[in-house]
């Protein structure tokens, strides 16, 4: 296993333009959304949230006290005037959207409710930003799935076909086509909202307690001492640590709000081409930091939904444009995760990590 600790930190002081910064974050409650949030509070923005209550128990964000730390509502993306009230009364100069259904295998059980939720959502944030002025940058997230499968080796390019066989990739592709239809139909001319989207991998980090995630499984299994037990073990996904893609989207986002309309376009974050794991090597590693005998077995499922056997994303656009790179190799996000599970002060761990990755 390697050391923890990644590559130099960030070397442009990337968070220091955030400072008073008026920043509005859709999902803010979930895990994604709550180290983004993180990260701006301790950049000294100004932060506004949006989303539904947090979906696990325990949460990041209440572990992190976020609801007494930022401006929080806990509203619906599907409330059309609520969202737009909260928008106009944050008057944000960057926006954030990251509030979806974000589960493949749910979506397989609630498709109404994950297309409603991720493509008129998407909608209603658009036609918001739009409505209320004064938004400078607005980055949309989608996800790595979106892309249509081809089971290839090689890493899916931005200009790639859109796809989606489970509900939850064919939403998330249709948010990018409603976000391309809103950037060429209102924002292309009036020179005011530059608008981008961002497809990150699989994203883990401490704090992740969804459901059918593997990095959870693994925590609550070794939490109970228990074998954990593994459905894909061969699947090769994307993984990358959650303050890598944070990073990019921050980057990004600068970009936009600075009005450089080139970057009005999808653009991909994930790990270098040659640092990827399958699924049982991800759980090995995991076993390997946390310790005390904690092994994994395969358990398959022979009528589970249909979920992508190889998953890669080239990242060439955001390193050669943004200048954006990541800093852990996957080994190592594993390896940070574990510290952070096993820290008593998890306000504490968090902010450490996040002072290390941007070189506070």
């Amino acid at each position: 296993m390697e050391t923890l600790r990644g590559r130099s930190g960030m070397s442009d002081n990337l968070l220091n333009y955030y400072k008073d910064k008026r920043v509005f974050v859709t999902g803010h409650t979930g895990f994604k959304g709550s180290w983004l949030c993180s990260i701006l509070l301790m950049a000294g923005a100004k932060v506004y949230g949006y989303a539904l209550e947090p979906d696990s128990d325990p949460s990041l964000f209440n572990m992190l006290g976020l609801d007494k730390r930022m401006i929080s509502i806990l509203a619906d993306i599907r409330d059309f005037d609520r969202l737009s009230k909260a928008i106009h009364e944050a008057k944000p100069e960057i926006v954030f959207h990251l509030a979806a259904q974000p589960l493949v295998r749910l979506s397989y059980k609630e498709p109404v409710e994950t297309f409603s939720t991720n493509v008129l959502g998407t909608v209603h944030l658009l036609e918001a930003v739009r409505n209320a002025g004064g938004v400078k940058g607005c980055l949309i997230i989608t996800t790595d799935k979106i892309y249509e499968e081809n089971l290839q080796p090689i890493g899916y390019k931005e200009s790639d076909r859109l796809g989606g066989s489970d509900p939850y990739s064919a939403s998330k592709a249709c948010s990018e086509l409603v976000t391309k239809s809103y950037i060429k139909s209102f924002f292309a001319e009036d020179g005011l909202t530059c608008i981008a989207t961002a497809r990150s991998g699989n994203v883990i980090g401490g704090g992740d307690y969804a459901m059918d995630r593997i990095i959870p499984d693994c925590v609550r299994s070794a939490r109970c001492k228990e074998t954990i037990f593994i459905r894909n073990p061969y699947s090769i996904r994307p993984w990358q640590h959650v303050l890598e893609p944070l990073a990019g989207y921050l980057k990004l986002a600068l970009k936009l709000e600075a009005g450089e309309r080139n970057f009005c376009s999808a653009f991909n974050f994930g790990p270098d081409k040659d640092d990827t794991l399958t699924t049982g090597e991800l759980a090995s590693a995991f076993c390997g930091y946390w310790g005390k005998d904690l092994k994994w077995e395969y358990r398959g499922e022979p009528k589970a939904p249909h979920e992508s056997a190889i998953l890669k994303l080239d990242i060439t656009k955001a390193k050669e444009t943004l200048g954006w790179t990541p800093r852990f190799t996957v080994d190592q996000a594993v390896g940070l995760v574990v510290e952070w599970e096993k820290s008593y002060n998890k306000l504490l761990v968090t902010e450490n990590q996040i002072k290390e990755y941007f070189n506070l």
